[in-house]
């Protein structure tokens, strides 16, 4: 029973999903409320009434267009963008030589030779690999 004291409350911990979920679910009924005073505007104007056998399938449909482009850049943009970062697109290298350069900055600010640094980094990485099994 003591490691269930060591948890977090729900909602410490999962306060960003219930946010989100809010988020959405707000966006979602705001979505059905503004499609809907559109489509009895709609129907309205061609002297209709409106039938919401005919306005689920378009709520439905217009719910999932907006899913579809929307996550399908969502993953475009997540999984895409850590793909390039894995393969190293200059984007990324360029960020490494900034950092690399603001170390040798430091270095030198300290009085070290920033390439006697990398030097020992190297011959450290080396005994250790022969240390190896």
């Amino acid at each position: 029973m003591s490691g269930r004291r060591d948890r977090p409350r729900f909602f410490t911990a999962y306060s960003f999903g219930i946010v989100t979920g809010g988020l959405f679910l707000l966006s979602w009924v705001g979505q059905f409320v503004f499609q809907l005073a559109q489509e009895r505007n709609d129907a309205a104007a061609h002297g209709q009434v409106l039938a919401m056998a005919d306005f689920w399938p378009a709520f439905l449909s217009s719910t999932f267009e907006n899913w579809q482009s929307e996550f399908l850049q969502l993953v475009w943009q997540a999984a895409g963008l850590a793909l390039f970062f894995f393969w190293g697109s200059s984007q990324s290298k360029e960020g490494d030589e900034r950092l690399e350069a603001k170390v040798d900055a430091l270095l030198a600010e300290r009085g070290i030779d920033p390439a006697a640094f990398e030097y020992r980094e190297e011959a450290q990485a080396e005994r250790e690999e022969g240390q190896g099994p």
